[in-house]
């Protein structure tokens, strides 16, 4: 099942895998330091561009940090609408997260140029990006001069959704076969999030 979203030219897939997260846990979708896809949108117009610079700030209300050039179309956007998406890609995403972070969506629509399909926020206007294991829906925490000195916005996770598969019950799964996100180094370079171990707290 699909609709088309008013005033967008792009199919917006329904997705049946998700399942929310309880926002004093969405921080741990974010604390290791995951690649993500920030999508944006505003007045039918609509981005998404790679971040490596992404972290949780606090736990209640969840807060994120991400830097956004001054220089992108998705620093437009999010300021124009003060909303942001974060999304989590896998492995399976990692081609199109490299190159939606190696062009300018004022000159191609990266949606339809790579393939992504994506489905409706709950508590904003940017998309959601199928395919991720994780999604968090922010809204700007306005901060202007962070924002024009450093390109540093922070926002307010509003909802947030995981991959049952991949993150449930608060924490991300590490068992053998779940889909693992990713984490950009340099040069077309990435790596998987490993398998995780215990240290004794004795």
């Amino acid at each position: 099942m699909s609709l088309i979203a008013p005033g967008l030219n792009h199919t917006f897939a329904i997705m049946s895998a998700r399942l929310p997260v309880d926002l004093s846990k969405a921080y741990r979708l974010l604390n290791h330091g995951p690649t993500v896809l920030v999508s944006s949108a505003h007045a039918g117009a609509m981005n998404v561009m790679a971040a490596a610079w992404s972290m949780p700030l606090d736990f209640s209300p969840p807060k994120v940090a991400l830097v956004i050039d001054r220089t992108t179309r998705t620093r437009e956007l999010v300021e124009a609408s003060g909303e942001f998406a974060l999304n989590i890609p896998s492995r399976e995403l990692a081609q199109a997260t490299l190159k939606v972070g190696s062009e300018s969506g004022r000159e191609i629509d990266k949606f339809g140029a790579h393939g992504l399909a994506t489905f409706a926020a709950d508590k904003i206007a940017a998309p959601l990006l199928e395919g991720c294991l994780g999604w968090l829906e922010c809204r700007v925490i306005a901060e202007p001069p962070i924002q024009d000195r450093y390109d540093l916005f922070l926002g307010e996770v509003v909802a947030a959704w995981a991959d049952p598969r991949a993150f449930r019950d608060g924490h991300w799964s590490f068992e053998e076969g779940c889909p693992r996100s990713i984490h950009y180094i340099a040069g077309g370079n990435f790596f998987e999030t490993g398998a995780a171990f215990e240290v004794d707290k004795k």
